[in-house]
């Protein structure tokens, strides 16, 4: 990379003209990566897409809604909305982040701990566009400039030197999109700012100021789910059906029968999935089937609207989105009079509905608590109630940390328990549990397609994680008769973790299998007279 990109300056997010940098250095791959001609190459980006959107950031659009404006009074227009929305960050009305998005303003140090321990700046081998604290710089000043007495008067002299216009409105709603909310850099912050939660503050502004938020997550994602039930479009009589295909296909593939017990009252368990398995993994609603079932638990599925997707895409970027689909999820509980809600394998619905739930009402209005899946996994296997024969298991295994599951909630030890006992191969990724990097389709990531994003999840965000995945299985990877599997107890990281083994081709060269950890599990229970996954039936 040049040397001018890696010195942007935050001033330059008004006054570049062109790309504020672009990416052309990515850190290095491991082996077998590092040859050339394995990596796929960036898709070249469409020149009328600049016409319409911001491209300017990086050559990447994520917020495919953010046009840019044809006349003076529509760009002024969106100037009024986005100051607004900023005040609005630093009002009481904001309470619940007002004191940590405060702190994050005033008290940064700009030492630069939270870059080293971001996956996209290094991945990017450290372009400055990308440092958690540049976007944030940037709205610090702007919000000096325009709302602080010093910043009108004096302006530059006080760091408000930013000016404001439509190019720098939407290359900072853009640099939002380059984070994945992971916040791995407030995990590490000496002075314990979150820098990742300021980026999701800016999001805020865009969506519920200016109506601007990508349409996979939003028009697609959180709208679609309260309108028809699911973020998929999975309808109540579509969700019936594909729970009955799914009966019929455990019990032909595995000769096990399950039957999906719908809207008991007064379960002990309402299970909560992700769309996205019954329609893209529905390997993984089954192999929660036979493990309750195995256990003896009595546990239910709801058949509500909301009630059956855990999904919650507004806890990425909008307040009030979140909360409407969470207290639906809620009230589908409290309709079956069940004892608790235990979230199966998505990552991003445990921070909803356990951790930000706590932000949108009091336990009272939830009515229903929340946990999930995995320490009631790890007990049933450490009293007995589920038994395996690990050598059904008996090749490499890796694990994957969801990051809204163990660095935000801290759940570390229950898989690492069951895959000790399941998985005579298992090793740990490096870093690894609250130190682990994104998957990098975090915050949204994982859906959004429009124009090249998907190239940037893929190449950027990802980087990191597909370079612990090669690490982890070094000593076999280059072996495709071994296979290799990527344990990913989360949907949104195995929709990633496979567009990844896609792009670089890892299934179809070297063997690299992903999937959940329930999936593992089933495979290796003593129970079971076939392979549970068919690359073993394959074999």
């Amino acid at each position: 990379m040049a040397m001018e990109y890696k010195n942007v300056r935050t001033t330059d997010i008004s006054r570049r003209e062109g790309l504020l940098s672009a990416l052309d250095d990515l850190a290095p791959l491991p082996a077998p990566y590092d040859k050339n001609g394995l990596e796929p190459a960036f898709k070249d980006p469409k020149p009328e897409w600049a016409e319409t959107n911001c491209c300017s950031l990086d050559g990447f659009c994520a917020i495919d809604t953010m046009k840019r404006p044809e006349t003076q009074e529509e760009e002024d227009e969106l100037k009024v909305k986005f100051l607004k929305g900023l005040e609005k960050l630093f009002l009481d009305a904001n309470n619940k982040y007002l004191q940590p998005l405060s702190l994050t303003m005033e008290y940064c140090a700009k030492c630069n701990t939270c870059s080293e321990a971001c996956h996209v700046y290094k991945a990017a081998n450290g372009d400055e566009i990308y440092r958690p604290i540049f976007r944030v710089d940037v709205l610090r000043k702007l919000y000096k400039k325009y709302f602080t007495r010093s910043g009108k008067l004096l302006g530059s002299l006080t760091g408000a030197d930013i000016d404001l216009d439509w190019e720098t409105i939407a290359r900072l709603g853009e640099s939002a999109y380059r984070c994945n909310l992971c916040r791995r850099c407030a995990q590490v912050c000496p002075m314990g700012l979150d820098n990742g939660m300021a980026a999701r503050e800016i999001r805020k502004i865009f969506s519920m100021e200016m109506g601007l938020a990508p349409t996979p997550v939003h028009a697609k994602g959180t709208q679609l789910q309260l309108k028809t039930g699911s973020s998929k479009g999975l309808t109540r009589p579509a969700l019936l059906d594909t729970l009955e295909f799914i009966e019929e296909d455990t019990y032909e593939r595995t000769g096990r029968k399950i039957k999906f017990p719908l809207d008991k009252k007064g379960a002990d368990v309402l299970l909560f999935h992700n769309a996205g398995e019954f329609m893209a993994w529905p390997e993984n609603p089954a192999a929660f089937a036979i493990l309750l079932d195995e256990a003896g638990v009595d546990w239910t599925l709801s058949t509500d609207v909301v009630g059956y997707d855990s999904v919650n895409y507004g806890i990425w970027y909008d307040d009030v989105q979140a909360k409407n689909v969470a207290m639906a999820q809620f009230e589908a509980a409290r309709k079956l009079g069940v004892k608790r809600i235990v979230i199966g394998e998505c990552g991003h619905a445990h921070k909803a509905a356990v951790v930000g739930a706590d932000r949108m009402a009091d336990s009272e209005e939830r009515g229903v608590p929340v946990e999930s899946f995995l320490p009631m996994m790890a007990e049933f296997v450490r009293n007995g109630r589920l038994k395996f024969d690990p050598s059904k298991n008996d090749f490499p295994v890796t694990l994957h940390d969801p990051c809204n599951i163990v660095r935000q909630m801290g759940i570390v030890e229950p898989q690492r328990e069951i895959l000790r006992k399941i998985a005579p191969q298992f090793r740990e990724m490096t870093p690894h549990g609250v130190d682990n990097y994104c998957c990098g389709g975090g915050s949204g990531f994982a859906i959004m397609n429009s124009y090249n994003f998907g190239d940037f999840r893929t190449k950027v965000s990802g980087r990191m994680k597909f370079a612990q995945i090669l690490n982890a299985f070094a000593d076999e990877m280059e072996n495709p008769d071994i296979v290799k599997y990527v344990c990913a107890p989360c949907s949104n990281c195995k929709g990633t973790i496979r567009d990844l083994l896609q792009a670089y081709k890892a299934t179809a060269r070297y063997n690299v299998q992903y999937g959940g950890i329930v999936e593992l599990m089933v495979n290796g229970l003593a129970s079971m007279d076939r392979p549970y996954f068919e690359f073993l039936e394959a074999e």
